[in-house]
This record gives C-alpha cells, structure tokens and sequence, in this order.
C-alpha cells in the first residue's frame, strides 16, 4: 500500500482550517497530521512532524506564511498550497513561480486541482529548480504585499480638525454608520464602518473581540473568563469591554504572540 501524504494545515482561523479539514478527509491519499493557528506553531510542526504537503496561509499575526519559510529554509519546505486573500498581482507572481494557491473563499473544486497538483509533484523527484522558484516567490511577492496600515486618522473635534496616531487608540467602537475612538478620557467620532476600519488597521496591534469593538492589545491588562468562554477584557486605562468567545482565537494568539 502507498504511503498517504502527510499534511499539516497553517491558517489563524478556525473556519479556513475547518473548510480545508471538510474536503481533505475525504482523500484516501491524504493524512492530515496537524492544524497550526500561528507561523511559530507551524515551524515546529513541519520539523517535529516532517509533513509532505502543508496548506499555509500568508498572512497571520507574528510570523506569517513567508517567515515559516525563512524560519524552516527552503531546500527545507515541503509541497506548499499557499491559501491567501491577497489580490490578483501576488496569484500571478505564486503561479509563475509553479508554487499553488488557494484564494479565499474558494470551493472543492479549486481545492482539488490545487491537491492533486501537489500530489503530482510529492510523487515524483524535486524538480532542480523548485528552490530557486521559491527562493523568486519571497523576493517578488513579500515586499510587493507587505500591507500599508493606518498610521493615522483625520479627526474632526469642535469647529478643527487634527490628526490622531492609531498609536493612541485604546479601543473602537461601533456605532451605527460612524466608530467611536477612544483615546484615554476622550472619545472621538468619524464617519466609517467598524469592519471597513478593521481592515486598514495593522492585525498585530489591534483585534476584533466583539462584532461591535476593537482593542489595541498591548492596552490590554487582563481578561475575566464568563460563562460559555466569553470574557470581560480590562484595559490599562480601566475600561472593561465583553468579548465574545467567536473572536477568542486570534485573540489569544495575539496575547501570547
């Protein structure tokens, strides 16, 4: 009997490791030997475990899919399926390159062409070249995609209008079609939606606990476990926000990051 491929999967979301899980336990050929919620999990999986093929995401807090690479080595790395969310410049740039890729949110089908291109190449010797297309993959696709995040926001106050470093927030939250900045005693207004500011804000410093509240981490000093692994966050300024257990995971790995 053939050997099964042995696969790890690296993503910081639940659901994406999940919808990954769903297809590749239905694979005969395939498995699947961990799940990673982090680059720093990820490293010492892929050399405690020695998977043939891992499914890692680009872009996670600490160290993201690029590092995992730079951490293990290339001629190091096994078959990679990379699963990202990043634009149509960084696809092209994987698939030249002869690296796959999944884009979120993608579907069986996608999946399975992806698998069985990597079978393709687990199942035959390493092509001579496959580390210097790698080697191409982190010199062309990281710096072009290294995101530009908010560094700071134009905040109208009486009859002015001055600049707030995100630096300076300690916690956001939703209010209607505007979010409120709060800023130690202060508390500023703009016009945005909390998920469209989510998203220009750096991931290694702010985080999503609540459908209706973003917290700076390093502001915060504690959390309260409730009922249902819930908890209530205490800030460094005092403030207590409810978090919900939905939002726990990137959380935590943020908190030990």
């Amino acid at each position: 009997m053939e050997r099964k491929i042995r696969t790890l999967i690296v993503d910081d979301m639940k659901l994406a490791r999940g919808h990954i899980k769903q297809y590749l336990i239905k694979d005969a050929e395939i498995e699947i030997v961990g799940e990673c919620v982090n680059g720093r999990e990820a490293v010492k999986a892929i050399n405690d475990r020695k998977p043939d093929l891992v499914f890692l995401d680009v872009q996670m807090p600490g160290v993201d899919g690029f590092g995992v690479i730079e951490k293990i080595g290339v001629e190091q790395m096994p078959a990679i399926i990379f699963v990202t969310a990043f634009d149509e410049f960084a696809l092209k740039a994987f698939d030249a390159n002869a690296t796959d890729y999944l884009l979120k949110p993608f579907d069986e089908e996608r999946l399975t062409r992806a698998v069985a291109r990597a079978k393709k190449g687990i199942k035959h010797p390493k092509p001579i070249d496959l580390d210097e297309r790698l080697r191409r993959v982190l010199e062309e696709v990281r710096p072009a995609q290294t995101p530009k995040y908010l560094k700071r926001i134009a905040v109208k106050h009486a009859e002015h209008t001055f600049i707030l470093p995100t630096d300076d927030i300690d916690w956001i939250g939703a209010a209607g079609n505007y979010v409120e900045l709060h800023v130690g005693r202060e508390t500023y207004l703009i016009r945005e939606r909390l998920s469209q500011l989510e998203e220009k804000l750096d991931p290694e410093k702010f985080v999503r606990v609540h459908r209706s509240t973003i917290v700076r981490v390093d502001r915060i000093k504690k959390l309260h476990p409730l009922f249902n692994d819930d908890h209530v966050i205490e800030l460094q300024t005092g403030a207590k926000l409810n978090a919900s257990r939905t939002y726990n995971e990137k959380l935590l790995s943020l908190l030990n990051s």
